[in-house]
């Protein structure tokens, strides 16, 4: 693959002042079940590459799927530099990098049976309707492994493997006219992760939470977001806001934020590329910058944004090693392993603390506000009522709206235990005191 990665750095060169060749090959297996029954078997193989290449100043870009004439790709990318954004960057020197840097591969994900596959998705199931039968199960068990290759005009070359191993189950209970929805996931790098039971218990859990159902009005409560609901309300926006792109661009509310404190002093958040067995772990990212572990919030000041090597350039400021690209595509400034850090404080005395208040699982529809702003507001797909320090049921037909950075600059509590969300995101429960809560007929 290298070889062939030479030849069209060299064809390139010979039209350019710099080039840059990707390269992506993955073969990705998957095992689909629904409404309890196997549905189906899916292989697929896909490879890409990228060349991107400065000419008379001028980033130009071609991209391609499986076979591809390289004199082609080369004419593209020279075509496409007449309308290219100004070069303001090289490409880094001579940058080496392997998965003995950061472990991300594993080579029993790939020997990975079908037929065990087949059995971990029946195992699921049968575990979660062992506890209520009539719910309807769909199941996805999700095996890849990826060869990632880079290599540019300046000496940079480095290569390595990546293994996924993922489990991801949604069911569904129908009891007359109401419809309950749970679901949860796991993933990693590694094969022998926990997670087959973790998930099932999750499920199991939430299940248990939502036999009894309840009802709150219309008013501003505390409520303790999960893990999944961290994920589900509040990161899309910091995701956002941390964006280099976003930043440069004006849109960011962090813009003009950098050092200042702006989230309650308990939190902090750092993106870390560097996680063993982490699903966005890399030992250098998409255009060859090595990986690292950057802090965004310490104690609540924002301290650093994510950058790739064109807009650091344009910020005139460094590369954090955070250029990623979708398939073969340009890269962009993106995360890779989000951790929000623990607190003092367990999920259980979060709950006995509230005299009356909401733990959010899931919303849909979050991010239909003015997520720039940090503003959400979605119905409640999974949530329960607290009332005198417990859990007394389900509700229903009922909206949250707020603001990302009103709720995160005054926390309640930052839970003890965390947990990987979409194997992108480490986070705990966070125990927020007052959130627009409306329901229906209210």
């Amino acid at each position: 693959m290298m070889e062939g990665l030479l030849e069209v750095l060299c064809s390139a060169r010979e039209k350019a002042e710099q080039a840059e060749v990707f390269s992506l090959v993955s073969r990705t297996v998957s095992v689909q079940f629904e409404a309890n029954e196997l549905k189906q078997i899916q292989t697929k193989e896909s490879s890409s590459l990228a060349l991107r290449i400065f000419k008379e100043g001028r980033i130009g870009f071609a991209t391609a799927g499986g076979e591809c004439d390289l004199d082609t790709l080369v004419d593209m990318a020279v075509e496409t530099s007449q309308f290219g954004s100004p070069a303001n960057f090289q490409f880094p020197p001579r940058f080496h990098g392997d998965s003995s840097k950061v472990c991300i591969f594993d080579a029993k994900v790939g020997d990975l049976a079908k037929e065990r596959m087949i059995d971990i998705g029946k195992e699921l199931i049968t575990k979660v309707r062992g506890h209520t039968p009539d719910i309807l199960c769909d199941v996805e068990v999700t095996k890849r492994t990826s060869s990632i290759s880079l290599v540019n005009s300046q000496g940079g070359e480095g290569r390595y493997d990546k293994s996924f191993l993922g489990f991801g189950l949604e069911g569904i209970v129908v009891r007359d006219t109401d419809m309950l929805f749970v679901g949860d996931s796991e993933s990693s790098c590694r094969f022998d992760f926990i997670g087959i039971n973790d998930l099932a218990d999750r499920v199991i859990w939430q299940l248990e939470m939502a036999k009894k159902k309840a009802t709150v009005s219309t008013k501003l409560l505390p409520i303790i977001f999960t893990p999944s609901g961290v994920a589900s309300v509040l990161i899309s926006p910091i995701m956002l806001a941390f964006n280099g792109k976003t930043v440069l661009e004006g849109a960011s509310p962090l813009k003009d934020k950098l050092g200042k404190q702006v989230f309650d002093k308990k939190l902090s958040l750092w993106d870390d590329a560097t996680v063993a067995f982490g699903v966005g772990s890399y030992p250098f990212d998409d255009e060859g910058v090595p990986s690292q572990h950057l802090p965004l919030i310490t104690d609540g000041i924002v301290t650093n944004f994510l950058y790739d090597l064109q807009t650091a350039a344009l910020a005139g400021t460094q590369s954090t090693g955070h250029g990623q690209r979708a398939g073969g595509g340009f890269p962009r400034p993106g995360i890779s392993s989000l951790t929000l850090n623990r607190g003092d404080v367990s999920f259980q005395a979060m709950v006995e603390d509230m005299k009356e208040g909401l733990i959010v699982e899931q919303v849909i529809g979050a991010e239909q506000g003015n997520v720039l702003s940090g503003d959400f507001g979605g119905n409640v797909l999974l949530g329960y009522k607290v009332e005198n320090g417990e859990i007394v049921g389900r509700v229903k037909d009922t909206v949250i709206a707020g603001n990302v950075y009103q709720v995160l600059k005054e926390l309640l509590g930052i839970g003890q235990e965390t947990r990987w969300v979409g194997g992108i995101l480490q986070t705990p429960s966070l125990y927020c005191p007052r959130v627009s809560v409306t329901t229906k007929g209210s």
